[in-house]
């Protein structure tokens, strides 16, 4: 199971445009990466089911982590057609799992700049933002993870973003959640 180093930053609209001239300037552009995301938010993890709108394809992934519970996630990604996605929506649904899901269609671009892949990315719940990360293989140990997260914030600070605090993380996602439970039907 790979593990993902993740850390966030929201950002108002005129220094997302700032950061992304940045990094198409100076960065590795490596593309659209538009998504639609079904996120089934469990108690220790989150399940999703993903359509890649820009690659014509699905995934079902599960972080064993929660947002605002550190930055390593490990991951398990299964890869699906696209034709599979909304099968696999009713699946999650009918196994019970749809009293935790929200959905959110995200417009995003990729770049990768030291080493560090930036998703740069719009969505409703969390206005313009960014997230930065780092892929480590499985097994990775705690000092890879340490080096990973050590470098995400490198680049962050190069590129003068502001990440995320834990709490800022858990308090924005208990928000969010607390907001989707008292809009869905009783």
């Amino acid at each position: 199971m790979a593990i993902e180093v993740e850390l966030r930053s929201r950002m108002d609209q005129e220094a997302f445009t700032a950061l992304e001239a940045r990094l198409r300037a100076e960065g590795e552009d490596l593309g659209r990466d538009d998504k639609k995301i079904w996120f089934y938010t469990l108690p220790d993890q989150l399940l999703k089911v993903v359509h890649n709108q820009s690659a014509a394809n699905g995934k079902i992934v599960l972080k064993q982590n929660r947002i605002g519970r550190g930055g390593a996630f490990p991951e398990t990604e299964i890869f699906i057609a696209q034709s599979d996605v909304d099968a696999a929506v009713r699946v999650f649904n009918a196994l019970g799992f749809e009293q935790h899901m929200h959905t959110a269609d995200n417009q995003r671009h990729n770049y990768r700049y030291d080493g560090v892949e930036i998703a740069m990315k719009h969505s409703e719940a969390w206005g313009p933002h960014a997230e930065l990360e780092i892929e480590l293989p499985d097994g990775a140990g705690p000092e890879q993870i340490a080096a990973a997260e050590a470098q995400v914030r490198s680049v962050a600070d190069t590129l003068g973003v502001e990440l995320m605090t834990e709490s800022e993380l858990l308090e924005f996602t208990r928000q969010f959640e607390a907001q989707q439970a008292a809009a869905k039907p009783a």
